[in-house]
């Protein structure tokens, strides 16, 4: 339930279920790492976004209940391995709300833009759930030490927030978003400039993040062992059931 369409040169990624706010299936994240690494070369760059009024809800946790957590994670870790393999720019569009492990994705990404519906919101704490995607190294990277906050709260951040943490970087209107993120792309990548040397030494070390990944493997296993995990996803969708 993934759009991939080739626009001026830039691969432009939509997440296409937008009855379901964009929720993550595991099948979706497979889908959406093996897109990243087929676009990650022979194009200028890649542009993600949501359809709808949602960038993404984050996992589908009701079709996560009674699924390994360990096994989840892992998917939503060779999302973000992916994006920081390639040799491109990568860009979010945020054009609505962008939850758990989809605003956890967004952290590698080399900018994040969003309309002024954008929201941030990293819900796992008060699920009893763990964050994944390399969060743990890549949200006090880019917000320092209120990280640890942020997550322990679980606050939903509105976009003049998100804008003012670092979470966005640009605050644009909603029918200019994706041709916005399509235009940084191009203009980072004009002949001569050296943009995948710079990508290289600018983001996050892979070594890094593959040690963030390992520690956040071994939390989804202690939460699951605890059987905090599976008691708060169906505690979730018990609550949203008509």
């Amino acid at each position: 339930m993934i759009d991939v369409t080739v626009r001026d040169e830039v691969a432009l990624i939509t997440l296409a279920r937008p009855d379901k706010l964009n929720a993550l299936t595991a099948g979706m994240r497979k889908d959406l790492a093996a897109a990243v690494r087929e676009h990650g070369s022979g194009t200028r760059g890649i542009v993600v976004t949501g359809a709808g009024r949602a960038f993404c809800a984050g996992e589908d946790l009701h079709q996560a209940v009674g699924r390994s957590l360990v096994e989840e994670v892992e998917l939503f870790h060779d999302m973000t391995r992916a994006v920081l393999e390639t040799r491109v720019p990568v860009v979010a569009a945020v054009n609505g709300l962008c939850v758990g492990g989809a605003a956890e994705w967004t952290l590698c990404f080399d900018a994040r833009l969003g309309t002024p519906a954008a929201e941030y919101f990293f819900p796992e704490n008060h699920i009893g759930l763990s964050v994944s995607n390399a969060a743990s190294h890549l949200l006090p990277r880019l917000v320092g030490a209120r990280a640890l906050r942020l997550v322990l709260d679980s606050t939903r951040m509105n976009a003049a927030d998100a804008l003012s943490l670092g979470l966005l970087d640009e605050i644009v209107a909603p029918e200019a978003l994706v041709e916005t993120a399509i235009a940084r792309v191009r203009r980072w990548t004009e002949p001569g400039t050296a943009t995948s040397v710079h990508l290289a030494l600018l983001r996050p070390a892979l070594e890094e993040v593959e040690r963030a990944f390992a520690a956040e493997t071994e939390a989804a296993r202690q939460v699951e062992a605890s059987g905090i995990a599976q008691a708060g996803m169906a505690g979730f969708v018990n609550r949203r059931r008509p």
